[in-house]
């Protein structure tokens, strides 16, 4: 079985940072595409960022500038670093990622539980 555990979340006024963390346990061959979404109260979930095994990355055009998105593959773990933080950045962020087990020949999608990220003076 594989566990994605996100921390890092919490309270933060406006124009503040936080970074995001998400580990990744369990019986793990391999970490393909990994990558940050999120969902605010009433909208949909949307793409915040991904990263690829290789390192490449994409953002969502509205932290662009703002957030970066990295992983350390020793340390099967993603993190995401949130600068100039607004209150329309408020919602729950989740974790995101393709493991392929040991014994198993595909890639499996896998999501952490997610974790409340508030942007409030």
């Amino acid at each position: 079985q594989v566990q994605l555990v996100e921390s890092g979340g919490g309270l933060v006024q406006p124009g503040g940072s936080l970074r995001l963390s998400c580990a990744a346990s369990g019986n793990i061959a391999s970490i393909g595409d990994t990558g940050w979404y999120r969902q605010a109260p009433g909208k949909e979930r949307e793409l915040v960022a991904r990263v690829t095994t290789g390192g490449s990355t994409n953002y969502a055009d509205f932290v662009k500038g703002r957030f970066t998105i990295s992983r350390d593959n020793a340390k099967n773990t993603v993190y995401l670093q949130m600068n100039g933080l607004n209150p329309e950045d408020t919602a729950v962020y989740r974790c995101h990622a393709l493991v392929k087990q040991y014994g198993s020949l595909s890639y499996i999608s896998y999501w952490g539980q997610g974790t409340q990220v508030t942007v409030s003076s």
